[in-house]
């Protein structure tokens, strides 16, 4: 990639909706030999080679739910530590159950390894065809610009988004939900009863500090 932040949710429609030849394309031109994935249900780990499990799993994902509705709502960028965060709201869908329905949001954290500009290549890669160039698998770029590549992906779930994989109508997202609103509940009584500790720690010790509150009984 030579721009992480415009090209990534074209690369993630590769990855999810294309057919399997541009799909490996796909993995084997933006992910290091060595990237590693991680995901609630499953993760590769970093070896040379492990590329080839993230190309299974995609294919895997692909097999269970071949038309999957995905969009990118929002990219963010943290350039000092190469780190992709992209936020994803996907339909999935197994083939094999019917009425299986699972909506889910979730956040990708991408880690990403900058390499310096490769000398002009001029061929396309022998796994793509030539006239496809629809932007997402482009020959190498020959401009002078530093190129990106995926060194890792992390999918990170919320607890009542996971549910919703083995959900069917939302009943364990709604007991989820209710514990959580219970859990706040707990949260207000704690912090109530418990008031003197909150005095104690603005008035003796004075915040966030080293010094604990059996220190400052003791003087």
């Amino acid at each position: 990639m030579e721009d992480p932040v415009g090209e990534i949710p074209r690369i993630i429609r590769s990855l999810t909706q294309s057919q399997p030849s541009k799909q490996r394309a796909t993995i084997e031109r933006y992910f290091t030999p060595s990237a590693s994935f991680i995901h609630p249900f499953c993760r590769t780990g970093s070896f040379e080679g492990s590329r080839w499990l993230i190309w299974c799993i995609y294919r895997w994902y692909k097999i269970m739910s071949p038309r999957i509705e995905i969009s990118v709502d929002g990219v963010a960028y943290d350039e000092k530590n190469l780190t992709l965060y992209v936020n994803i709201h996907q339909v999935f869908r197994i083939w094999i159950i019917p009425f299986y329905n699972a909506p889910v949001s979730f956040v990708t954290v991408l880690k990403l390894v900058r390499h310096p500009p490769l000398p002009p290549q001029p061929s396309y890669s022998t796994s793509i065809n030539p006239n496809e160039r629809d932007g997402s698998l482009r020959k190498t770029s020959s401009s002078e610009k530093p190129l990106y590549y995926i060194q890792s992906q992390n999918d990170l779930y919320q607890v009542n988004e996971f549910f919703k994989f083995f959900s069917q109508f939302g009943v364990l997202s709604a007991l989820l939900l209710l514990l959580q609103f219970v859990s706040t509940a707990l949260c207000v009584l704690g912090a109530t009863v418990l008031w003197p500790v909150s005095w104690v720690e603005q008035n003796v010790i004075g915040g966030n500090r080293e010094k604990s509150i059996l220190d400052a009984a003791k003087g």
